[in-house]
């Protein structure tokens, strides 16, 4: 009889010990406990120590944080006709745990799918320049459109963002070829540009030497001055007579052909 009473008393031990571990929950700061009592919903539960009814209550974990998800590599028709594989990823989190337990199955594997769906459709709707140039208004609008879906679940879609854009080898060259024609308009227009000033700063030199023909003797003799640095050849030049000596002469030529 002792040693009956003995293992009664081991056995209930054990099963206080069970019921116990199957009772007793401690949720994490970002974790919350759902609740259903005999079916029916209760008030969420933790963070902290939860104590539930074993049997009667299940107990289900949700966690409050940040999830992302790689949204695998979607091929898009662009709205000029162009076919590119497109990948984004989707951050989101619970901010209503019972209703992404009651409201849908799985909140990660339909958030996954909506975002696939979602990414494929807005795309499609852009040109490719749209998709290259514009990528931060296209993330904007498939992260409103997707939370828009799941709000819903009580999950809150945080930012979404293009992560690659694959394109085919050949539109590869012609963006590249674009590129280059680009380039080559802009430096014609700087050129010019440029001829076009050095023109009006020769127009206004010509002005000032229209006023002061010394101007131009000097600027020939400081221009045979550097060629005569720069040049190790021998330079052959007229020597140059100041304009004051030579402008009688030419007064006086012509008054007398008058």
């Amino acid at each position: 009889m002792p040693q009956v009473s003995s293992l009664g008393f081991l056995a209930t031990i054990i099963l206080v010990v069970y019921f116990l571990s199957i009772a007793i929950y401690v949720l994490r700061e970002y974790e919350r406990g759902v609740v259903f009592r005999l079916g029916r919903l209760i008030p969420v539960k933790g963070p902290g120590i939860v104590i539930i009814i074993p049997i009667i209550d299940r107990l289900v974990r949700i966690s409050l944080r940040t999830v992302t998800i790689e949204v695998p590599a979607q091929d898009v028709v662009t709205k000029d006709n162009v076919s590119v594989k497109v990948s984004a990823v989707v951050y989101f989190r619970v901010v209503d745990p019972n209703k992404s337990v009651t409201e849908i199955e799985d909140f990660n594997y339909a958030t996954s799918q909506i975002s696939q769906t979602t990414l494929r459709s807005v795309l499609g709707q852009s040109n490719l320049d749209d998709l290259l140039a514009k990528r931060d208004e296209l993330n904007s609008q498939l992260e409103k459109i997707i939370d828009e879906q799941t709000e819903p679940w009580g999950v809150e879609v945080a930012h979404v963002e293009v992560k690659n854009v694959d394109l085919p080898l050949e539109m590869q060259r012609a963006i590249a070829r674009q590129a280059e024609a680009e380039r080559e308009r802009r430096a014609k227009i700087i050129h010019a540009k440029g001829e076009h000033q050095a023109a009006e700063e020769l127009s206004n030199a010509a002005a000032i030497i229209r006023t002061e023909p010394i101007a131009l003797q000097l600027r020939y003799l400081q221009t045979l001055v550097e060629m005569a640095t720069e040049s190790k050849a021998t330079l052959l030049a007229p020597i140059p007579l100041p304009m004051d000596i030579i402008t009688p002469f030419m007064e006086a030529y012509k008054k007398g052909t008058k």
